[in-house]
């Protein structure tokens, strides 16, 4: 079964098709040769993921889901949250955002945040979230080559590494997306039909 992700993000794709079971397929944007951005101007993480859903199967008029996610420092007011991928700008830079970021939190004491991803899956007709969260610390220095985003100043509970330090499969252990994508995954294993 193909399902349409409204995401051009190979990495996300890739992450998400891990962990998705086999009889799911999913497409990306440009792999259906749609190349223009989905605007993202809602004022929550749940109305950006559900904007994009809704854009998308209108659109293609198929089974689709969308997500979106922000990182929320409990220092900074819950900052970037929904404006996770432009914090420092529209040119949505990651090195330029994660500098942002550690410069804000350079005198504060309290470095703890969450991830939050949220997917908003339309199929057959209905309209359906997941939240999946995962919570750690801001570190004061950027670590690891892997992943994307907020990941090499990220460090999850319970773990000394940023997720830019671990494997996929070590991240996909704690990661919001996964834990928002296996609610997914409980969701189409009790579905009537695949």
């Amino acid at each position: 079964m193909k399902l349409i992700f409204a995401s051009h993000n190979a990495h996300k794709a890739t992450e998400i098709q891990r962990i998705l079971p086999s009889w799911i397929e999913i497409k990306t944007l440009s792999d259906l040769h749609y190349m223009d951005e989905i605007p993202e101007n809602e004022a929550t993480i749940e109305g950006n993921s559900q904007f994009k859903a809704r854009f998308v199967h209108g659109k293609f008029e198929q089974n689709c889901f969308a997500d979106d996610t922000g990182l929320e420092i409990s220092s900074l007011n819950g900052r970037p949250g929904v404006h996770s991928a432009r914090y420092a700008g529209e040119q949505r830079d990651s090195n330029d955002n994660m500098n942002k970021v550690l410069e804000e939190l350079a005198m504060m004491s309290d470095r703890s945040a969450q991830f939050k991803t949220v997917i908003t899956l339309y199929w057959e007709g209905a309209e359906h979230q997941f939240e999946g969260i995962v919570r750690g610390q801001i570190a004061t220095v950027k670590t690891g080559s892997e992943g994307f985003g907020y990941d090499p100043i990220f460090i999850p509970e319970g773990e000394t590494r940023s997720f830019a330090e671990m494997t996929l499969d070590e991240k996909n252990q704690y990661s919001h997306r996964a834990r928002a994508i296996e609610k997914l995954v409980a969701f189409f294993n009790t579905a009537p039909s695949h």
